[in-house]
């Protein structure tokens, strides 16, 4: 069953998680920090695969996913009003991440399925990012996932693991929790331990 329209996400849920890491020591390296960054992730991965499954069944128009995905958008990559600052940062981390997760969706939405293989657009964004080409390399990274989003390919942990830490990376992670989304669209509970 799809959500309403405008329910796919809501500016409520995002605060609550944001809510919830203000509250909470941050340890990215601890495992509960970890898994935390990851769910507030992931429900926003969630919400797109969403909109974009019910715009493949049919329940929602080209248009109106678009418009759905940039409801969602501006909630998440909002700027994040938080006082500390290794918070901020690591919010900033995951929204990031999930800039990629966008962009792959409505260019799924608006443009379709790349065909080049998902390992040689991964590639293909790390070669543009060492040439400092930081649209070319969001771009071939928005291409893989709309593979991801059409169940054509999955992530080559090769490649991903290769990946030198830098923009492409945490774009290729939102394609992860994409990936994950895709398969399985379960919510994630703001109050998952």
């Amino acid at each position: 069953m799809s959500a309403p329209p405008g329910e796919y996400y809501t500016e409520e849920r995002w605060q609550n998680w944001i809510q919830r890491i203000e509250s909470e020591d941050i340890d990215p390296e601890q495992e509960d920090s970890a898994r935390l960054l990851l769910n507030l992730q992931d429900d926003t991965a969630i919400a797109v695969a969403k909109i974009v499954t019910d715009y493949e069944d049919g329940e929602l128009e080209a248009e109106a996913a678009l418009e759905e995905l940039q409801g969602v958008r501006e909630i998440v990559l909002e700027e994040v009003d938080i006082a500390d600052e290794e918070k901020l940062m690591v919010v900033d981390g995951v929204q990031t991440s999930l800039v990629c997760v966008f962009f792959a969706a409505e260019e799924y939405v608006a443009g379709g399925v790349a065909e080049a293989p998902i390992a040689d657009l991964i590639a293909a964004a790390s070669e543009a990012e060492s040439e400092e080409n930081m649209d070319a390399a969001l771009g071939y990274c928005a291409q893989a996932g709309t593979r991801i989003i059409a169940d054509e390919a999955e992530l080559p942990r090769d490649v991903v693991d290769d990946l030198e830490f830098g923009l492409v990376a945490e774009w290729v992670n939102g394609l992860d929790s994409l990936q994950t989304a895709m398969s399985d669209p379960e919510v994630v509970e703001e109050d998952d331990e």
